[in-house]
């Protein structure tokens, strides 16, 4: 067999492996596992290359990065179990159910925000799928357009920080988190300004399809009948002119970044909201109306959240895995206050926590097995070498990796692209000068469409789980198609518009992983110890682990026993 063959049989294995049902770690593990044996025996590969698996699974171990990734999934599970969703959709549903299409507005705005806090798709489809869809149902709303806003908007976890796709691609792309978050934020804002303004032309072209609430549901009103509204939007412009004013006398002499400076301004007005609305309850002033009360009430713990772990991110103060720890923090006290902390709810959060981040980590060791003995066969320089052939230069790369990204997302889910496809793209990214958190947020919204895709998008799963059986299954799927194409637009907006990414970023993106023929010219190719070393972990950067500021990598015996073989990518 020629040894050109081995890369391109390995992927399609893999391919094979994953469409027939085996688990994604175990077929990337057994794939890797069986070429390497393969390769070793007619000689196209180092057998000694295998020993850098060990030090592959201890950097994972010690990567800080992904402890961000226990911390978000149990901060969203505590909230969503402590009611705070259904507080949330109720509210807003009463404040938006007098104009066509309220509700929805009011689940894509609830979705929003709980990705803001909670950064898990399932315990956002799931929550709003069991609150708002039989309420939609109930009013008169089309069964299509009721679905595909409840699954669109919960799939904004996926894209609003804090993410865990974005933890995840920041890691495969040996980038920055806090980058990718601040990078993400204006296309994940942009995407709910998408779907509001869809909602809005349905309302306009089909006004049946999403009516307002009748006059008797609309429960939120004053002793003598009024909606409150005006007490509500006077509130709203005393916090907006109290922030803004603080930024222009606190921040007038300054040259702060923007970002801090709304921050903090919208954790003044914030402020002064909720403390209005304490006096106003405590006092019985009667100042407030009924309605102004309960939306600060409802509204300012997940802000006050949202600041806690974004804000603290974005401005320096904390690492995102710091501020996971205290938005999980976070998330226990608030159930505290609303009394919904028990022991079961606790152990439950623990129990779905502890088996996402065993599924993921088990996922990132056979990916480390798979590309070990990719990189072994040459596949690194196969994939190179695909991409090299095609017309338009950086355009043209970039469509076809959106298109492949695309089409592989009807069969595998994020982690399953993150881990696997996103290493083979990000050395040839970073070749071709491609800012590496702008195409980390760029792959982040394409992959979103993993959760829409029918008919195998587990969004649309989640929500069928849910949905009331007069709700088919084909409603789901049409309903689901329109955001599909706003999702896919907002990738062409996303590449027209770099600077809806880059705008954010204070400094250059961090680097990119090196190419491998980069990393093996960097090795010492003398030095006395070389046998012994880091055992791979230079070979296969993106790991996520950092040295001291001024140490230098240990030698790799892989790597080195690569560059003796003649290998190179």
């Amino acid at each position: 067999m020629s040894p050109d063959f081995m890369a391109p049989l390995m992927f399609a294995s893999l391919i094979l492996f994953l469409l027939i049902g085996y688990p994604v770690a175990f077929s990337l593990s057994a794939v890797g596992l069986l070429f390497a044996v393969i390769a070793i025996e007619l000689g196209f590969m180092p057998a000694a290359l295998l020993q850098a698996l060990p030090q592959q699974v201890f950097d994972i171990m010690r990567n800080d990065t992904l402890l961000a990734i226990p911390f978000f999934t149990f901060m969203g599970l505590i909230l969503e179990r402590s009611g705070m969703a259904e507080d949330m959709l109720e509210t807003i549903g009463q404040l938006f159910g007098r104009i066509r299409g309220g509700l929805a507005y009011a689940v894509i705005f609830v979705g929003a925000l709980l990705a803001a806090t909670t950064g898990v798709v399932a315990a956002s489809v799931i929550s709003m799928g069991l609150i708002s869809l039989p309420i939609m149902m109930r009013y008169g709303y089309d069964a299509r357009v009721a679905s595909g806003v409840i699954a669109a908007s919960g799939t904004l976890a996926q894209i609003i920080p804090p993410s865990l796709v974005l933890i995840v691609l920041a890691d495969q792309l040996g980038t920055s988190v806090g980058d990718m978050y601040a990078g993400a934020l204006v296309p994940g804002l942009t995407l709910v300004l998408l779907y509001v303004l869809y909602v809005f032309i349905v309302t306009v072209v089909r006004p049946n399809a999403a009516p307002a609430l009748p006059p008797e549901a609309r429960t939120l009103r004053e002793d003598n009948g009024s909606s409150g509204t005006p007490s509500l939007l006077a509130l709203l412009a005393v916090s907006i002119v109290a922030g803004v004013a603080y930024d222009q006398f606190h921040y007038a002499a300054t040259d702060r970044p923007m970002d801090e400076r709304i921050i903090v301004s919208a954790l003044i007005g914030i402020a002064i909201a909720f403390g209005a609305a304490v006096v106003n309850r405590v006092t019985k002033m009667g100042l407030l109306s009924r309605a102004a009360e309960r939306v600060v009430f409802v509204m300012v713990p997940p802000l006050m959240l949202i600041f806690l772990v974004l804000g603290t991110i974005f401005l320096g103060v904390a690492t995102p895995t710091e501020g996971g720890a205290m938005g999980a923090a976070g998330a226990i006290i608030l159930a505290m206050i609303k009394g919904k902390l028990n022991l079961d709810l606790t152990r439950q959060a623990m129990n779905s926590t502890l088996k996402l981040t065993t599924f993921v980590v088990f996922i990132l060791i056979g990916a480390r097995v798979f590309r070990i003995a990719f990189i072994g066969v040459d596949g690194d320089a196969w994939v190179e070498h695909l991409f090299d052939s095609l017309p338009g230069g950086v355009v043209g790369f970039l469509v076809v990796v959106n298109i492949l990204v695309f089409v592989l997302a009807f069969f595998l889910d994020f982690f399953e692209i993150a881990f696997i496809i996103v290493p083979l793209l990000a050395p040839i990214a970073a070749k071709l000068g491609i800012d590496l958190v702008w195409f980390g947020v760029m792959l982040g919204v394409n992959m979103q469409t993993s959760f829409m895709h029918p008919p195998f998008g587990f969004a649309l799963f989640y929500l069928r789980s849910v949905a009331p059986k007069s709700i088919k299954t084909t409603d789901i799927y049409w309903g689901a198609i329109p955001f599909v194409i706003i999702q896919i637009l907002m990738v062409a907006l996303v590449i027209a518009f770099p600077k809806l990414v880059t705008h954010a970023l204070h400094g250059p993106a961090a680097e990119s992983t090196q190419t491998t023929e980069e990393i093996l010219q960097s090795l010492p190719q003398d030095a006395p110890d070389q046998t012994e070393g880091d055992g791979g972990a230079a070979l296969m950067e993106g790991s996520g682990a950092t040295l001291p500021a001024g140490a230098e990598p240990e030698p790799d015996p892989a790597a080195a026993l690569l560059e003796e073989a003649g290998k190179s990518p």
